[in-house]
């Protein structure tokens, strides 16, 4: 029973993996599974047979993330694949991402939720464009980890000098860009080099092995604890004698901390209250902080609903209408200027209107491309939109959670932009 409760109680860290065609993603996380012993004896044999059948002199862990046919038939990865596993010390959510240029909406859709970035290099090639664009991406996301692990190593007879060249290569281009934690790893995902276990052939590398990093890597200051934002999702209304007069707000703290007996601010209305309780299952809290999932009372009666945010009175969000964002363009039709899109922001639905694009992004450079107005599928762009309703935000740099919207196409209901506010 305590096993179960440490499990549910640990702490979980969501990494993504980028790298060029090839350069080993897929039997990286295969890697770190089966040394991790997180896969089952039957799904070995499986990926066991299935290499056998395609005349493969070694099993392919990267089967165990390429579920599509298409993956399999072309050794690639086009769809994001997420895996599950956990260790003693930490859970994890893995989003194995496409390397291929075309596919740069599927990195960004697996790494928006994500806190550490795993970019591959492949020894032989180096540091090549693609690498400058997932590294680009990375920063634009705001991740703060990135782990650079220069993998192949045993195709270049695992020369230190070769590691140290691509090492600094990519430190130089990386201080161009805003990333606090970078870690450089030399492994060969293939034979399982300092992926789990420490290699051998390797001496000259004192750092952790990758997972003992992934285990060790500090995520508590990846949390903004100062500014207090709480998006409703429902209002609890239990219609009981026993609560006949209770009335709650549930969500989850996007952000910050809130105590009993805060004063709290209702956005966009701005009335005023203050905090009464705070309630979980488990019964009445002192304070609760971000991520955690509560129902708020206030000591007024004031008309709240869902897509309504409650703050802390000093630490008041922006509140508007008219918004930039960094959109990322997932859609095969471009984004169309003065077009109307239904808009999700935190627990808010409304609608917009692109009122102007400033410019498009060149992923590999970073330079404004001044007269790309035209936005098409992969391409990145600063955007002006302006919503039918207020919505309560601060920027992306600052607030991942309330930094962050997804625009709709009304017609087919399929999300067509994810945005970051500027």
């Amino acid at each position: 029973m305590n096993e179960t409760y440490d499990y549910f109680n640990m702490e979980l860290l969501r990494f993504t993996t980028a790298g060029s065609v090839d350069d080993g993603k897929s039997t990286l996380i295969g890697r770190l599974l089966y040394d991790s012993k997180s896969i089952y004896e039957d799904q070995y044999e499986a990926i066991r047979s299935s290499s056998e059948k395609r005349g493969e002199e070694y099993v392919n862990l990267a089967l165990l993330t390429d579920g599509l046919r298409a993956e399999r038939e072309q050794g690639i990865t086009i769809d994001v694949a997420y895996r599950y596993f956990s260790t003693p010390r930490r859970k994890f959510i893995i989003a194995d991402t496409p390397g291929h240029v075309q596919y740069t909406r599927n990195m960004v859709t697996g790494a928006s939720t994500a806190q550490l970035a795993i970019i591959l290099i492949d020894a032989r090639k180096g540091v090549i464009e693609q690498t400058y664009r997932h590294a680009i991406i990375a920063s634009i996301l705001r991740m703060r980890h990135i782990v650079v692990c220069i993998n192949k190593m045993d195709l270049v007879e695992y020369a230190e000098e070769i590691y140290e060249k691509i090492k600094a290569d990519f430190e130089q281009f990386a201080a161009k860009l805003d990333i606090p934690d970078i870690m450089f790893i030399p492994i060969s995902a293939l034979n399982g080099d300092n992926v789990v276990d420490a290699s051998t052939n390797m001496d000259w590398y004192s750092g952790p092995t990758l997972m003992t990093f992934l285990e060790t890597v500090p995520l508590a200051n990846d949390v903004n604890l100062t500014d207090s934002r709480f998006p409703v999702q429902y209002v609890i209304r239990p219609q009981q004698t026993e609560y006949h007069d209770y009335r709650g707000y549930a969500g989850r703290i996007a952000s910050g901390v809130f105590r009993k007996g805060d004063a709290v601010k209702v956005l966009p209305s701005g009335h005023t209250s203050s905090i009464e309780s705070i309630d979980v299952y488990e019964g009445e809290l002192e304070s609760a902080f971000a991520p955690m999932s509560v129902t708020i009372t206030l000591k007024d009666e004031i008309d709240i609903s869902r897509g309504d945010t409650i703050v802390r009175a000093e630490e008041a969000p922006n509140v508007s209408q008219d918004i930039q964002i960094m959109i990322c363009w997932l859609n095969e039709k471009k984004l169309a200027v003065n077009g109307k899109y239904a808009i999700r922001h935190t627990s808010r639905d409304a609608r917009c209107v692109v009122k102007s694009v400033q410019y498009k992004l060149n992923i590999s450079t970073m330079e404004p491309i001044e007269d790309g107005s035209d936005i098409g599928m992969n391409d990145i762009g600063l955007v002006t939109i302006r919503t039918t309703q207020p919505l309560v935000f601060d920027s992306y740099h600052d607030n991942r959670i309330t930094g962050c919207l997804i625009l709709i196409d009304e017609a087919t209901n399929t999300t067509v932009g994810a945005g970051m506010i500027v």
